[in-house]
């Protein structure tokens, strides 16, 4: 239902900036800041972080063997990681997108190897369906467990939103977004299934939950001698993931700055590469900061809290607009309801968790979003001027090589 109410929004409004764009569109300028303040320096950079340690988990383990791998090492490891993409997306659109195709191309591999492995030994083996037996017998969890579970589901189902964020970049975007959105979250739906299917003929749910890399546990039990395999595979799929994030985060970056949210040199084309090169370096930064954390769990729920709040206002937009531009185009129209329903489970997602069994960690994340009006009250709404920014602006050009990106555009295209 959330990807259903994207693909509206992406195939009527196709800008770069994904929901920032749209809350901007629906709701005006003070929430569509706040959404880039917290996209910018929460939530994305959070996400990348988060997958940037759980790559370097994977590849930490077979090094150390039975040992727990140091933090240190899988915080520098992450970080390595986190500055090659930036590097790539820097110097070459081309080179992120092929990136983009290898990885994904060696990942459905591999989970087509996981689940192949499954299925069989599910048909061959009489007791790897025991796990399976009374599956739903648990305890019902409370509201604010199901919320937190949902956060835990949904950071791994998400990535509806990632074409919106390129929907500039997309050619046709009222046919391939649509398009693209649903065929995408159907096979994930599928290929995450069948996989975890996989995974629970060997192991139990206790062992999915407390381990901290599943594949190579699983490989251990299913294939030892080729256990190597595993972590190879799940590192090549974060990457690619990892690569995608990095792609749509500088375009959220240069997005905000044309819209006039964030300073001018971030929406600069680097003069030789044509990439938004100062968009890139500011995601990249960001994300060093959030690896310095590393409970995964923990982050995971704080930036899912804080982007269900963001999914729930571009939800409310797109309603608002159905309302106020009736006339829109819209090459594809969701079921107005499933919107309204949209809405009340963001609510329910974000509300839950603060009411039952509120966290710091939660009024943190509050305060965050909030703190972005010390920022737009003088700057965006009263149009406050820094003194030698424009000069800084200047040397800063020079030093990164970039210029404003109305110089690349094509007139005949106007």
């Amino acid at each position: 239902m959330f990807s259903l109410c994207y693909a509206e929004l992406g195939s009527a409004l196709p800008f770069s900036g994904g929901e920032y764009y749209h809350v901007k569109r629906g709701l005006g300028s003070l929430p569509a800041f706040i959404t880039v303040w917290t996209l910018l320096f929460f939530t994305s950079p959070a996400s990348n972080a988060a997958r940037a340690l759980t790559l370097a988990e994977y590849i930490s383990r077979p090094i150390f063997a039975d040992c727990p791998p140091p933090d240190l090492f899988k915080k520098s490891l992450a970080i390595g990681v986190l500055l090659a993409l930036g590097v790539i997306n820097y110097k070459s659109v081309k080179m992120a997108a092929w990136v983009q195709i290898i990885f994904t191309v060696l990942k459905m591999m591999s989970l087509f190897f996981i689940i192949a492995y499954g299925l069989f030994e599910l048909g061959t083996n009489p007791d790897a369906s025991k796990p399976f037996q009374d599956a739903f017998s648990s305890d019902v969890p409370n509201a604010a467990q199901t919320a937190e579970a949902f956060y835990q589901g949904l950071f791994a189902y998400g990535g509806w939103n990632s074409i919106n964020c390129i929907a500039e970049e997309v050619k046709n975007p009222g046919k391939i977004i649509p398009r693209s959105i649903m065929t995408a979250i159907s096979s994930v739906i599928v290929f995450y299934l069948l996989v975890n299917i996989s995974y629970l003929t060997v192991l139990s749910p206790r062992e999915l939950v407390s381990s901290a890399a599943v594949s190579v546990t699983w490989a251990d039990r299913m294939i030892p001698t080729w256990a190597w395999i595993m972590p190879v595979s799940v590192v090549v799929s974060i990457f690619g993931a990892l690569n995608g994030d990095m792609f749509t985060l500088g375009r959220l970056n240069y997005a905000g700055s044309k819209e006039g949210h964030l300073p001018a040199l971030i929406s600069m084309l680097h003069v030789h590469y044509l990439t938004p090169a100062p968009a890139m370096i500011i995601s990249t930064l960001t994300a060093f900061v959030f690896v310095i954390p590393s409970d995964l769990i923990a982050l995971t729920n704080y930036l899912s809290f804080a982007s269900q709040l963001l999914t729930g206002l571009a939800c409310v937009s797109l309603i608002v607009l159905r309302y106020r531009e009736p006339d829109l185009e819209r090459p594809y129209k969701v079921f107005l309801p499933i919107a309204f329903i949209v809405v009340g489970i963001s609510a329910f997602l974000v509300l839950a968790p603060i009411v039952q069994s509120p966290k710091v960690e939660y009024f943190y994340a509050l305060l965050f979003m909030l703190s972005s009006l010390i920022i737009y009250i003088p700057f965006i709404h009263f149009k406050l001027k820094i003194p030698f920014f424009d000069k800084l602006t200047c040397h800063l050009q020079l030093l990164l090589e970039v210029s404003p990106s109305d110089l690349y555009e094509d007139p005949k295209s106007e």
